[in-house]
C-alpha cells in the first residue's frame, strides 16, 4: 500500500540536499540545489527531444550511461541552451566542481539547468554556489530550499514523498519538480528529481521510469512548446535493504513501478496547476477509440488547442472547438458517433449538440477544476491528459519573460 508522507527530497534513506543563492536570479532568489546520495545510486534519466538540447542534457545523457550516479547539480536562471561549445565546458565544470566536492567521480553528477536560452553561465558564481550548497547538504532542513532553488516562473514548489513495502521491507520514494510554461509532452516537459532508496537494476529502473512518464509527464501541456532543457532523473540507492530488483517479471518491479508512476502522475498535476496564468484545471479523457494510439491524438489535439484552453479561460462551452481538434488530430473518428460531456452534463450526442442544463452547464464552467469526456464509440482505446487554460496573464507572463 502506497502511503504519502511529510518530507520531501531526502525523505528516502541516505538522501541529502541542499538549495542556495548563487546570485543567478536578479531577483536574489534561491537559485542553485544539490541533491546527493551518501552511497552510489542506481540512475535513470529521460531526456527532451528537442534537437536543441541543452548543454545539460548532453552532458547528462553521456552520464547516465555508466548506470550509477551518487549527485544532481540544478541551476535554474540561466538555461545554458544555445551556448556552443562554451555551454559544453560550463556544463562539464558544473558536474566536475561538484565531484569533487562530494570525492565521486564527474560521470557520478547529473547536471540540469533551467532559465533563459542563450545567455552563457556566470561559472564565478556558479562554483561559489556549489560551494556553498555541498557546506549545506543536509538529510532534514535544507528539502525546501533545494525545491524552491529549481523554480523559475513557477509560484509554488513541486515535491511529494511516499512509502511502501517491497517483499515486507520498507521503502521510501520522494520527487521535486520545476515546471509552468514552456511545458508539453515529448518526454518529461520540465525538470524533475526523484530519490528512491529501493534496491533495483539500472536497466530495470529505466524501463519503470519511461513507463511511469509515459503516464504522467508525457500527458501534460500547457502551451504546446517542449523545452531544450527537460528532464527528469531517478536515484535509487539500495539503503531500504529489499532483494534487488532486476527483472521486470517480478512482483516487486510493479510495486515500484506503481509507486513511481504515482510520483510522476503527482507532480505533473501540480505542474499544470501551476502552469503561467492558469485559472482552470483540465482533466481531458478520449474514450471508445479504435485502439490507444488513437485515443492520443486525439486528446493532445484537444488538450493543446488555444482556441480550447481560451474557451475554458472564458468559461464559454464553446464545444465546436472541442469536437474540431478530435477532427483534425487524425484518429480515426466518425462524425456520426461522437458524444461528449464536460463534467456530468452532455452536451454532443451522436456528433451533434443536445439539449442539456445550461444552469448546471454554466456551474461546472465557473469551477477551477473541470473534467471534460469524448467518447468515441469505436473500440476500448483510451487516453487522459491534463492541461490548464489560456489567460491574458500568460500572454503577459511571456511578453515580460527576458526583462
Amino acid at each position: 500500500m502506497l502511503k504519502k508522507i511529510i518530507g520531501g527530497i531526502t525523505a528516502p534513506k541516505g538522501f541529502k540536499a541542499a538549495g542556495v543563492k548563487a546570485g543567478l536570479k536578479k531577483s536574489g532568489k534561491l537559485d542553485l540545489a544539490i541533491i546527493y546520495s551518501t552511497v552510489p545510486a542506481s540512475v535513470a534519466a529521460v531526456f527532451t527531444t528537442n534537437t536543441m538540447a541543452a548543454a545539460p542534457v548532453i552532458v547528462s545523457r553521456l552520464a547516465v550511461q555508466k548506470g550509477t550516479a551518487s549527485a544532481v547539480v540544478i541551476n535554474s536562471g540561466c538555461a545554458n541552451a544555445c551556448t556552443g561549445p562554451q555551454g559544453l565546458i560550463d556544463a562539464q565544470a558544473m558536474a566536475h566542481m561538484t565531484a569533487q566536492l562530494l570525492k565521486i567521480e564527474d560521470q557520478e553528477v547529473i547536471v540540469s539547468s533551467t532559465g533563459i536560452i542563450g545567455v552563457n553561465l556566470q561559472m564565478d558564481k556558479i562554483e561559489k554556489g556549489i560551494k556553498k550548497a555541498v557546506s549545506l547538504l543536509a538529510q532534514q532542513g535544507q528539502d525546501h530550499n533545494a525545491t524552491t532553488a529549481i523554480m523559475t516562473t513557477d509560484t509554488f514548489p513541486k515535491s511529494c514523498a511516499y512509502e511502501f513495502e517491497l517483499g515486507g521491507v520498507p521503502v521510501r520514494i520522494a520527487g521535486i519538480a520545476k515546471g509552468s510554461g514552456m511545458i508539453h509532452p515529448n518526454m518529461a516537459t520540465m525538470l524533475c528529481c526523484i530519490t528512491t532508496d529501493a534496491a533495483i537494476a539500472a536497466p530495470i529502473l529505466k524501463k519503470a521510469l519511461t513507463a511511469a512518464v509515459n503516464v504522467s509527464f508525457n500527458m501534460i501541456s500547457v502551451d504546446g512548446d517542449s523545452s531544450t532543457n527537460d528532464m527528469t532523473s531517478v536515484l535509487a540507492n539500495g539503503l531500504a535493504g529489499n532483494t534487488l530488483i532486476d527483472s521486470t517479471d517480478s512482483k516487486d518491479y510493479t510495486i515500484l513501478t506503481a509507486a513511481l508512476t504515482q510520483v510522476c502522475i503527482y507532480l505533473a498535476k501540480q505542474v499544470v496547476r501551476d502552469g503561467e496564468g492558469a485559472t482552470k484545471f483540465l482533466e481531458i479523457t478520449v474514450q471508445g477509440a479504435e485502439n490507444d494510439v488513437d485515443a492520443k491524438k486525439a486528446v493532445m489535439a484537444i488538450a493543446k488547442s488555444p482556441l480550447v484552453k481560451t474557451a475554458f479561460f472564458g468559461e464559454d462551452a464553446n464545444w465546436g472547438r472541442i469536437l474540431c481538434a478530435v477532427g483534425y488530430s487524425e484518429a480515426v473518428v466518425d462524425p456520426e458517433k461522437v458524444v461528449l460531456a464536460i463534467g456530468d452534463v452532455t452536451i454532443v450526442d451522436q456528433g451533434v449538440g443536445v439539449t442539456f442544463n445550461e444552469k448546471a452547464l454554466k456551474d461546472i464552467m465557473a469551477q477551477q477544476d473541470i473534467t471534460v469526456t469524448v467518447d468515441l464509440c469505436l473500440g476500448t482505446g483510451k487516453a487522459t491528459m491534463w492541461t490548464c487554460d489560456f489567460s491574458y496573464e500568460y500572454v503577459k507572463i511571456n511578453g515580460e519573460y527576458h526583462t
